[in-house]
């Protein structure tokens, strides 16, 4: 690269990827404030929302793979300023996403305590954890049309938007919580109820505060002609996209899942230690998952108009800033251990266990990163979304968690032994990544004419 064309290549990452990683960092410090609020009531709450929270972590795996697979295709044909085609997509991928979400809702409605079972066998846990879905499963209905909204925004260079969102659900969130998880003013004390009030209406704000802003200015917004359009071909594309990306995020999500379910039967210690320390992950990881969905936008764009050489130049530096990336969350996570401990009320069998945890997912948090930025931003951008499937069910399914599920009930290892096995599927994909990236299945044009029905 030219320094002109490196000026550029900065500029426009800078665009996208500090709104978006802020944007994530603002979604994450609502699970933080719900988590804090709740740590300060009690232990079994922070555990059991956090469990009942899984609902919505598969949840946002099959929308995010529906969202993922249609926004790869939406940026190549905005590169290629096809206008139309990225309006037909957009409502396609609400359609789905809203389809998505639906079945979530009925499920956490009807069946809360079949669904809380899953992850513990804590009665108490169960009491509190079914209570919290039966509210929260409303918010499903909107939080899965406002990642399409969100995705729109990101594509068009409004990034910053979708920040202010974010910044005004999350003052609305952690106000409140403070009155219905605490009771304060005369409010009723709900407790995890409370959290799950406030979270279908920060949901509820976004979703109409999006809608109002598409209809603002050149936005893309939906209207009836692009929601009844159908083209077998195009959808046929969405899915041979988005189908791998949900593999992946089934195989890597459903495994995260599971670590609820391992820490849940290993008791309320580990559950609670293990649950801060995945906020923390979330929070530090904020960063690359911006430079990411970034890098995403920034190499479809490019492919789009068949630019393949430049397109090589950024997936070539996109590499370098991945390992930045990983070296400064390292650091950061590992030396957040002994002080994020202070922030909660946990017994000190349950204080030892997180500052470890941070420690260990110091190592995690770099494998990440790069992991992240590479494979789920370069690739798909180009199409490439298999390998990320083949390699989540190689070290996850193969090696992680057979290993921390043997050590949780068949050996009865040490909590912290189970942790670190458990947490060390991004560590062993390291080494397979770069050998992929060399073989540039990720540089195509996905695109196609214009009229293709």
């Amino acid at each position: 690269m030219t320094a002109a064309e490196k000026k550029s290549f900065y500029k426009e990452l800078f665009s996208l990827a500090i709104p978006i990683g802020l944007q994530n960092l603002l979604v994450s410090l609502i699970g933080v404030s719900d988590a804090l609020m709740l740590g300060r009531l009690t232990q079994d709450a922070v555990s059991a929302v956090s469990l009942a929270n899984q609902v919505a972590f598969i949840m946002s795996l099959f929308s995010g793979a529906v969202v993922g697979g249609g926004g790869v295709l939406i940026a190549q044909y905005s590169g290629k300023n096809d206008h139309l085609m990225v309006k037909r997509l957009f409502c396609m991928i609400i359609k789905w996403s809203f389809s998505v979400s639906c079945i979530f809702f009925l499920l956490a409605m009807l069946v809360p305590e079949s669904l809380m079972r899953i992850y513990t066998p804590d009665a108490a846990l169960i009491k509190i954890g079914a209570s919290y879905l039966r509210i929260v499963s409303f918010s499903y209905l909107f939080s899965g049309v406002t990642q399409c909204y969100f995705l729109m925004m990101k594509i068009e260079g409004k990034a910053a938007k979708s920040v202010m969102i974010s910044v005004v659900t999350l003052l609305t969130d952690m106000t409140i919580d403070f009155f219905l998880i605490y009771g304060t003013a005369g409010v009723p004390k709900l407790g995890s109820d409370g959290s799950a009030y406030s979270t279908v209406v920060v949901e509820l704000v976004a979703l109409v505060w999006c809608i109002a802003e598409s209809y603002r200015g050149e936005s893309t917004h939906p209207d009836w002609p692009a929601f009844c359009w159908h083209s077998a071909v195009v959808a046929k594309d969405i899915i041979r996209i988005a189908l791998p990306m949900l593999g992946s995020a089934l195989a890597w999500g459903l495994g995260f899942s599971l670590h609820s379910l391992i820490m849940g039967h290993l008791g309320s210690d580990a559950t609670a230690a293990a649950s801060i320390a995945s906020i923390a992950q979330e929070l530090v990881t904020c960063v690359c998952k911006g430079i990411s969905a970034g890098c995403g936008i920034m190499v479809g764009k490019i492919l789009g108009q068949s630019l393949f050489e430049k397109a090589r130049a950024y997936g070539k530096k996109f590499c370098q800033i991945s390992f930045w990336t990983g070296g400064i969350h390292l650091v950061l996570l590992a030396a957040l251990g002994p002080i994020v401990a202070e922030f909660f009320v946990l017994s000190d069998t349950a204080k030892g266990y997180l500052v470890i945890m941070l420690i260990f997912s110091g190592l995690y948090v770099f494998a990440y990163s790069i992991n992240t930025i590479i494979v789920c931003g370069v690739f798909p951008a180009g199409g490439d979304a298999r390998y990320d499937a083949v390699s989540v069910l190689f070290a996850s399914w193969c090696f992680a968690l057979p290993l921390a599920l043997l050590g949780t009930f068949v050996f009865k290892w040490p909590v912290m032994i189970v942790y670190i096995l458990m947490c060390s599927d991004e560590i062993v994909k390291l080494p397979w990544i770069y050998p992929r990236y060399k073989k540039y299945l990720w540089l195509k044009n996905l695109t196609r004419e214009e009229g293709t029905n």
